[in-house]
């Protein structure tokens, strides 16, 4: 019965998952009556397990990551990044499988799997499930453009025809690599960290040389690379040129393509309960009304290329309206609407369509008990391959 209790509550872990993701696809919620009663059947789950091992140190560690996970969610949550269901489910999770389990072991190329983090292992799901949700919002915005949006196609599929100067860009990363793995191999400093920032500081200023020294350095370095070792350079500069294409589309997606794919103006009257603002409201001290739809990237650009950095902390005044999360309320929408009657805003408001975030944590969870923690996998390929 001891170890048939860990198998128990993965089990139950899934199942839960696979519902809460219907649920959220289908509804776009997450329920309570899920997410509060797996809470529960962790803890005392948890508990008979410590109690028949002997270990009652383990229902504590498990009741204190539980609690950790519910204040890191309810950061999230309050920061506008997360939905309260989101946390609560994290919350289960961690209330379920608060160490991982090694139900299933294996071996590839001699490398142990499940790979284990080196934190708890709730925050490996936490991780795996933010790293999964990228390739589920790149179909899903590419879906969206396909099916309502196809104007948007001529902008995703730029990069593809941009390929000169993705050539270009290919060349002045393979040399900047190339001098990298020089310098930090006559100099002993062959340190992951050190050897990514000189790179990028050497491909933005041979980007900045002028053209005629330019290509005669790319051309000098880039032959010395090919004269050594002409079969990787030829596959890493291919591997190089895709990924840049690869990035830039995925770049649209998530930014130009994404803001416009996921937003829609709504009459205020189609408005309904949880939708999310696209932009913030302020009311400033003159009675007016100030739309804040700029990101924090784009007032961090503008303040650098302004040298404004007021832009950054200044309080537009008092806000009426976020783009937290949890959506607007009831009361948020009938200010709306007092608003549009008293002529401060339009008869639409924009919001965004909220992407299910419960199949990315499915996800998360079925990688993080079957291959493990991605982040240190994806740290330690980044070492193997620049070492």
């Amino acid at each position: 019965m001891i170890i048939y209790i860990p198998l128990i509550t993965v089990i139950i872990a899934i199942a839960a998952c696979i519902y809460a993701s219907y649920s959220d696809l289908k509804r776009g919620i997450i329920p309570n009556k899920l997410t509060f009663p797996l809470i529960a059947i962790g803890i005392v789950l948890n508990g008979i397990y410590a109690f028949m091992i002997g270990e009652f140190l383990f229902i504590l560690v498990c009741v204190v990551v539980t609690g950790v996970i519910f204040g890191l969610g309810y950061l999230f949550w309050k920061m506008g990044a997360w939905a309260g269901g989101d946390v609560k489910l994290f919350t289960a999770l961690a209330a379920l499988i608060p160490f991982n389990p090694l139900l299933v072991t294996y071996q590839i190329y001699q490398v142990p799997f499940p790979v284990e983090g080196i934190y708890p292992f709730p925050l490996t799901v936490i991780i795996n499930s933010i790293l999964s949700i990228l390739p589920f919002l790149l179909i899903y915005v590419f879906y969206v453009v396909a099916k309502e949006k196809s104007y948007l196609m001529g902008e995703l599929t730029s990069p593809v025809k941009n390929y000169k100067k993705n050539i270009v860009l290919t060349l002045v990363i393979t040399s900047a690599v190339n001098i990298t793995l020089f310098v930090t191999e006559q100099l002993h400093l062959q340190i992951i960290i050190i050897s990514l920032i000189l790179i990028y500081l050497l491909s933005l200023v041979i980007s900045k040389l002028p053209n005629q020294i330019k290509a005669v350095l790319v051309s000098l370095v880039t032959v010395a690379a090919l004269f050594y070792n002409f079969q990787i350079t030829i596959i890493s500069m291919g591997v190089l040129f895709i990924s840049i294409i690869v990035l830039e589309v995925v770049r649209k997606l998530l930014t130009s393509v994404s803001k416009e794919a996921l937003q829609d103006d709504l009459p205020l009257d189609k408005l309904g309960e949880g939708m999310i603002p696209a932009y913030n409201l302020y009311q400033q001290d003159d009675d007016g009304i100030y739309v804040d739809d700029k990101s924090f990237t784009d007032k961090l650009k503008e303040s650098i290329k302004t040298r404004d950095p007021s832009m950054l902390t200044t309080n537009p005044g008092k806000r009426l309206v976020g783009t937290l999360a949890a959506g607007l309320t009831n009361e948020d929408i009938d200010l709306l609407k007092k608003l549009h009657k008293d002529d401060k805003i339009s008869s639409k408001f924009r919001v965004k369509k909220g992407v299910p975030f419960a199949p990315s944590i499915l996800i998360g969870l079925i990688i993080s008990l079957f291959i493990g923690d991605l982040a240190y996998i994806l740290q330690k390929i980044l070492i193997w391959v620049m070492y």
